[in-house]
């Protein structure tokens, strides 16, 4: 009994292997008119099933999925959605068909009105004009070179600070582009994430002391200050919007503001080389002073 099926596996194996196409088949198009060759291909793979289904009852012939026209009407899908192209028509319809244009209308970006254009433009170009330092976030006005009294003061490059970021100075400042940018720093990164949104945030710094030909705490005999050279600036205090000052002859020993406070002057080492508060010594009570002058040991902050 063995030996007849292994025989008969060989003869059906046999026939096969002669009765096999020369040429690989291609699917073809259905609808189409097909080529001579694509026929040829056509009858060679009826005349292979029909040899297949004389061995084999239970062949099928393969399913292949049949291109649908574009003018044919669309078929529903399972869970009877409509094609989207009707759902848009349906929703476009339905919106103007009930006041649906304001809707259609408020898709559009609206165009500002021209008195806002011109203040906003005229808003830049002032912004853009009181520029210094090639910086719109300082604003103020160019001054050029300041001669000093006596020796070792005067600044080459003077400019009169009225604001930085936004916040306001008290009074203009007179100091060299250098300190100008490190004071926008200090704001930036110190004094308005140290005040946050209490009272509204910082609105104005009051300054103390800018540039002024002297000697270090007005001392006689003493090296020349930092604010003989228009590199230091003096804060006296810090006024928020809603018009809360805080000083810092006061607010460095309150619970309210001591925590603000120290903020704003740890965060000015860096962009100042020297930073001196009420810790540095009798002399800066009421202040804190910010210069930026370098030292080969690095900054001094106290």
């Amino acid at each position: 009994m063995r030996a007849i099926t292994i025989a008969l596996t060989l003869l059906l194996a046999t026939t096969a292997q002669a009765r096999a196409p020369q040429t690989s088949l291609r699917p073809v198009e259905r609808g189409g008119v097909a080529s001579a060759a694509e026929q040829a291909s056509e009858q060679v793979v009826t005349a292979a099933l029909a040899t297949s289904r004389a061995h084999d009852p239970d062949v099928r012939p393969v399913l292949r999925p049949v291109p649908r026209p574009f003018d044919r009407a669309p078929v529903p899908n399972p869970v009877g959605m409509a094609e989207t192209s009707d759902v848009i028509a349906m929703f476009t319809a339905a919106s103007l068909g009930t006041g649906g244009r304001n809707f259609l209308r408020s898709l559009q970006p609206h165009v500002r009105p021209k008195a806002i254009e011109q203040k906003a433009m005229a808003k830049r170009r002032a912004r853009n004009k009181g520029a210094i330092c090639g910086d719109v976030d300082l604003q103020g006005d160019v001054v050029g070179a300041v001669p000093g009294r006596i020796s070792g003061c005067g600044i080459k490059g003077a400019v009169k600070l009225r604001s930085v970021s936004g916040v306001t100075l008290s009074q203009a400042a007179l100091m060299d582009c250098g300190t100008a940018k490190a004071l926008k720093k200090g704001v930036n990164k110190g004094v308005k994430p140290a005040f946050g949104n209490k009272g509204g945030g910082i609105a104005k710094l009051r300054v103390a002391a800018h540039y002024a030909c002297r000697t270090r705490n007005n001392q006689p005999g003493a090296k020349i200050s930092e604010h003989g050279k228009g590199r230091a600036i003096d804060i006296s205090a810090f006024i928020l919007r809603d018009g809360t000052t805080v000083d810092v002859l006061n607010g460095w020993r309150s619970k309210a503001w001591r925590k603000p406070l120290a903020k704003a002057h740890k965060a000015a080492c860096g962009p100042f080389g020297t930073v001196l508060g009420p810790k540095a010594d009798r002399f800066h009570q009421d202040h804190f002073h910010m210069d930026t002058a370098r030292y080969r040991s690095g900054g001094y902050c106290r």
